[in-house]
C-alpha cells in the first residue's frame, strides 16, 4: 500500500505510522492482518487513495474527510464534473498517463541502443 500511495518521508507524501492513523479513523480502511502482513482489498486502496487527495491535496480536516465518505450522496458526486471526486479522477488519469508515456519513452531509448 505504501508504494501504491507514493509513501516517501523525503516528499510531501504519507508515511506508514500515517496510514496506521487512516485505519484507526476511517472504516473504510480495515485490511485483514495475516501473519503480521496488511492485505488491503482493491476498494481499500482506492478509499485510501481518495482519502490521501482530499487530506493531502484539498487540505480537507479528517472530520470533514469522514464526513463526505460517510454521506451517501457521495455516490452521485462522480456524475457532477465539477465535483471533487471527479477531479480525483482526473488527477489519477494524468499521472497513470504520465507513468505510461514515460514507460514508452523508456521503451524506445532501450530499443534504439539495441539498434545501433
Amino acid at each position: 500500500m505504501s508504494k501504491i500511495l507514493n509513501i516517501d518521508s523525503n516528499k510531501k507524501n504519507i508515511l506508514n505510522h500515517t496510514l496506521r492513523y487512516w485505519e484507526k479513523e476511517f472504516k473504510q480502511l480495515k485490511p485483514k492482518i495475516i501473519k503480521k502482513r496488511r492485505y488491503y482489498t482493491y476498494k481499500q486502496v482506492e478509499a485510501a487513495k481518495l482519502i490521501k487527495f482530499l487530506l493531502k491535496d484539498k487540505g480537507m480536516t479528517i472530520k470533514g474527510v469522514k464526513k463526505l465518505l460517510d454521506n451517501k450522496i457521495n455516490q452521485l458526486d462522480v456524475y457532477n464534473s465539477y465535483s471533487l471526486k471527479t477531479e480525483y479522477y482526473k488527477r489519477n488519469i494524468k499521472i497513470k498517463t504520465k507513468n505510461i508515456l514515460e514507460k514508452i519513452n523508456k521503451l524506445k531509448r532501450y530499443g534504439k541502443k539495441n539498434t545501433h
